[in-house]
């Protein structure tokens, strides 16, 4: 046909013809010219773009003619190879490999030389094990879904700076504990497979997303109510018995909390600040479940987020210091002035120069039994907003906070700015009341 006849170009004034069969043996003419194309563009821009070729070999010969040897991108994607190609393994520089939907088998050794490599997608190949040398590369994203996998080696626990480890749709019987040492992990998918248990180990993980549908689990450990930082799980088809189907099906608040009452059925000697449900997502979905605004009601003229009474050209600074100052407020920090508060209970009011003024020794026990509410571990993301504290003023003196500003069912996260204007009337409350300034800073450590 004539996309396959040689192509004519002219060279010092007289007709040369170059043969693109002679670069690319057993493949069709106009195939091969694209082949070409692909790895001139890569020899330019370093992104190397093979994918949905058919290839069962990577093209040596073609390769030969360029300069691949500064590739950062590889997409391999949707061919028919058997194994990852030893050609490229030798792309020191690579960052990024994409091998998904081939007939991979076997990842040679050689991929070690790959020290710069940070995203791997071996998902839908052939793999019956997955290759203990792959971790001990630098990898931030692993994606292995859609193989033969029966297990994660426990070498797994090496790969420190991952943060998505996806092994969905595999025959997985057990997660090694070794995978809590993942101190990076932010999303972690084990959909479908033949799971039975969970380690206890994830819930010292810092994940945002945990996947564990459709495998063989029938309990989530009691520990797993330590994951603060988690926004998303999903956990349908399985037979799980604790918690209840019941209770999963109300999602993830009902979920935690359940894990929290049996935190304190097996342990009835947990501190205090223990027992207390965990923050999850925004704390108001903990903190004020059931008010009509969203929070609690002080009785005088509260301002909820939709309220018109400030002005729409309000100061936008999401970097305002006062709400990120109190959000700082670490779990040490916190059992420190709890231990110095039952050092000093009975100590609230202090002499100064003659007049009584109010010591705010307003740990997590004292606001729960003034304001009658229950607050997560995490104090610094309940008062980041402002909302208990200036409640906790207006119940030390009446009205003292004219206006709150209070999440509501339309907008349950405040803007910054209302953050901020709910911390400056709570300084301003504490210092009317007349609480010394030394007690004011001391709460903003």
């Amino acid at each position: 046909s004539p996309e396959n006849q040689p192509v004519p170009s002219r060279v010092g004034g007289k007709n040369i013809i170059f043969s693109s069969f002679s670069r690319c043996p057993g493949v069709p003419g106009a195939a091969a010219r694209s082949l070409d194309r692909a790895l001139e563009e890569a020899a330019v821009s370093g992104t190397l773009s093979l994918s949905g070729r058919k290839l069962r070999d990577y093209p040596r010969a073609s390769a030969a003619n360029h300069d691949l040897s500064d590739t950062t991108q590889a997409d391999l994607s949707r061919n028919r190879l058997s194994e990852l190609p030893a050609e490229a393994c030798h792309f020191v520089s690579l960052e990024i490999l994409n091998l998904y939907q081939n007939c991979i088998r076997h990842i040679p050794e050689a991929v070690l030389n790959l020290q710069s490599l940070t995203f791997l997608n071996i998902s839908r190949n052939q793999l019956s094990t997955l290759p203990v040398h792959l971790c001990r590369l630098p990898l931030k994203v692993l994606i292995a879904s859609n193989n033969k996998l029966v297990s994660i080696p426990e070498e797994i626990g090496h790969l420190r700076q991952l943060t998505e480890l996806d092994v969905s749709c595999n025959e997985i019987q057990t997660i090694p504990p070794q995978i809590g040492n993942l101190e990076s992990l932010r999303d972690l998918n084990v959909r479908r497979n033949n799971l039975v248990r969970l380690p206890e180990e994830l819930a010292e993980l810092p994940l945002i997303r945990l996947d564990f549908s459709c495998n063989k689990i029938t309990t989530i450990p009691v520990c797993y109510r330590n994951l603060r930082h988690l926004q998303t799980i999903m956990l349908e088809n399985n037979p799980l018995q604790s918690p209840p189907a019941q209770i999963c099906i109300k999602g993830k608040i009902h979920i935690f909390k359940y894990l929290n009452i049996e935190a304190c059925k097996i342990a009835p000697d947990l501190p205090d600040y223990d027992r207390r449900p965990m923050g999850f997502g925004s704390c108001h979905e903990e903190l004020y479940s059931g008010r009509p605004y969203g929070a609690l009601d002080s009785g005088f003229n509260s301002v909820d987020s939709g309220d018109k009474r400030w002005s729409g050209n309000e100061p936008t600074d999401e970097f305002s210091d006062l709400p990120l100052r109190v959000a700082e407020i670490t779990k040490e920090q916190r059992l420190r002035r709890e231990s110095q508060y039952q050092e000093n209970r009975g100590s609230a009011v202090v002499t100064n120069g003659g007049a009584p003024r109010v010591c705010p020794c307003w740990f997590p026990q004292n606001i729960e039994s003034r304001l009658k509410v229950s607050l997560p571990s995490d104090l610094g993301a309940a008062l980041t907003d402002g909302v208990v504290l200036c409640h906790l003023a207006n119940h030390v003196r009446p009205r003292s906070v004219p206006s709150i500003h209070v999440p509501s069912p339309a907008v349950p996260k405040l803007t910054m700015a209302k953050c901020r204007r709910n911390v400056e009337n709570f300084l301003e409350a504490c210092r009317r009341i007349g609480v010394p300034q030394v007690c004011i800073s001391s709460v903003l450590i």
